[in-house]
């Protein structure tokens, strides 16, 4: 009689198993997210696993070991020490704020509006963070020079690394990046004041949640830094500075595009960004859009002459 042998687990064994007990955990996207756990711990990207493998039992430990912090709600990106935004792989982790898909659309509208018959094509990111509407800019407008502003020192120095990480593909496009460390809001005054009135996009992702709210994730709540999330008793403290620094820094007919919460669109009425542009006296065709998933999410609007 043929002795039994157990079944040989496979990688897809193991996937399996995480995408179970992160979804138990209550993590939003827990395919996924079991997918980049395993993938970073095998060395390859996720479309390049071979599910029907062998596992290794060092492989396996190692999957475990992330699988338990990120059922601990320990953001993914901060595991696996990269995040995705557009067409980048950018570096994040502890005192930066982790790229969201939603700001690709951000990051989009402000590359349209670039992506213009301007000769300079000069773009400014205010509160730039991990650096990553910067470099989305510099790397898909062949020949733009992109400044970014960031005040908090390790978002900061997150940036910088990305800016080295990247430096090969924005040479590759005639592109620059150059980084300054100072208040987005002050940026006029400061670090830009010398291309002041010549700027064709300026484009942020500024801190927008109310003080006294909490956030729901708890990837947001605890991970993310405060000074990166809350923008004062209604929120929009930050992108009131904002909007009279852009309106110095922008050509008349530059651009400006800021990221907002979802109550923070047209509905949102005196407690929405584009009422306080409207307000502010210096923008025209002030229009709001929505992101993928269909939530308010971004504010456009032009430099009206002076």
């Amino acid at each position: 009689m043929t002795a039994w042998t157990p079944p040989v687990r496979t990688l897809r064994d193991v996937l399996v198993d995480g995408e179970r007990r992160l979804g138990n955990a209550g993590v939003p996207s827990p395919r996924v997210d079991a997918e980049m756990l395993l993938a970073h711990v095998l060395g390859v990207p996720r479309g390049r696993m071979f599910l029907s493998d062998p596992v290794d039992p060092t492989v396996a430990l190692r999957f475990e070991a992330l699988l338990v912090k990120r059922a601990a709600r320990v953001p993914v990106q901060h595991l696996v020490g990269e995040a995705p935004f557009r067409h980048l792989e950018l570096e994040v982790g502890r005192g930066v704020f982790v790229p969201r898909p939603e700001t690709e659309t951000v990051a989009e509208l402000a590359i349209r509006g670039l992506s213009s018959d301007a000769e300079e094509r000069l773009a400014v990111d205010l509160c730039t963070g991990s650096g990553a509407i910067a470099l989305a800019l510099a790397t898909e407008v062949p020949h733009s020079v992109v400044h970014a502003v960031e005040l908090e020192e390790a978002a900061y120095d997150w940036a910088v690394r990305n800016l080295v990480r990247q430096e090969g593909a924005v040479a590759a496009v005639g592109s620059r990046v150059l980084l300054h460390r100072g208040d987005a809001t002050r940026a006029h005054l400061e670090a830009l004041a010398p291309i002041v009135g010549r700027v064709d996009v300026v484009v942020t992702n500024p801190p927008y949640i109310p003080d006294d709210a909490v956030p729901r994730d708890p990837e947001v709540r605890d991970y993310d830094p405060p000074r990166a999330l809350f923008g004062g008793a209604d929120g929009l403290d930050v992108v009131r500075g904002i909007a009279e620094s852009a309106a110095a820094l922008l050509r008349p007919g530059g651009l400006l595009v800021v990221e907002h919460g979802d109550e923070q669109g047209e509905r949102g009425g005196e407690l929405g960004v584009p009422f306080v542009l409207r307000e502010h006296g210096a923008w025209v065709d002030v229009a709001d859009h929505p992101d993928l998933a269909g939530r308010d999410r971004v504010t456009v609007a032009r430099r009206a002459p002076r």
